[in-house]
């Protein structure tokens, strides 16, 4: 947990692993009143026609681009999976755009007492040094296995090609000021998401770890 420093928002990163319930605890801060910033969501307006990655990642893997002049993430993720040197080439391209998007965000959200921001591989892209504190979402083993495989065109080989770029939950939840475990179900969530909301906005930063 880092000390607030300055003015503005308190900055709440929320991640989880593939399956763990990050995109729904996001909408539970959101029907809070906090504003969210989704990493996901700018990634998606980024790859679309006209995009601002669009043409450039269409430069570096010829294919991967739709009828309509945007990415087509199924083909992308073909020509990235496992192969680390490709993978590489796609992240210098799209993560600093991803992170002035998410500075934008910011700045129109300056007078807000608590935003966040919802970043997939937060620890693995040393994302949480632009946050006062990190929520980690997550679930035991077997319920994630069970979410992530029921999903349409997803099989063991994706699933362990998706967990091998990602931090084991584990160290995740060591490192983070708050953890929100979705197999409880969602009203145990919710509840620890008002919880987390209230520490920040009215009793100040927590200084220490806390369980949701």
């Amino acid at each position: 947990m880092r000390p607030k420093a300055g003015s503005g928002p308190v900055v709440l990163g929320l991640t989880g692993s593939i399956g763990m319930g990050k995109s729904a605890t996001a909408a539970m801060f959101a029907r809070l009143g906090v504003p969210v910033h989704d990493a996901d969501a700018a990634v998606h307006a980024l790859y679309g026609p006209g995009g601002a990655a669009a043409a450039a990642i269409g430069e570096a893997f010829p294919g991967v681009r739709d009828a309509e002049g945007g990415v087509d993430r199924t083909r992308l993720r073909a020509a990235v999976l496992g192969a680390p040197d490709r993978m590489a080439v796609l992240e210098r391209l799209v993560h600093p755009l991803v992170r002035a998007a998410s500075t934008a965000f910011l700045a129109r959200h300056a007078d807000a007492p608590l935003v966040v921001l919802d970043i997939p591989l937060l620890y693995e892209t040393g994302g949480e040094g632009r946050c006062d504190a990190v929520a980690v979402v997550s679930a035991p083993p077997d319920v994630q296995r069970a979410r992530v495989l029921a999903r349409p065109g997803m099989d063991e080989a994706a699933f362990a090609a998706i967990l091998a770029k990602q931090m084991p939950d584990a160290e995740k939840r060591a490192r983070a000021d708050f953890v929100i475990d979705t197999s409880r179900g969602f009203p145990a969530a919710e509840a620890a998401v008002a919880g987390i909301v209230a520490r920040l906005t009215e009793g100040g930063a927590p200084t220490h770890r806390a369980d949701g």
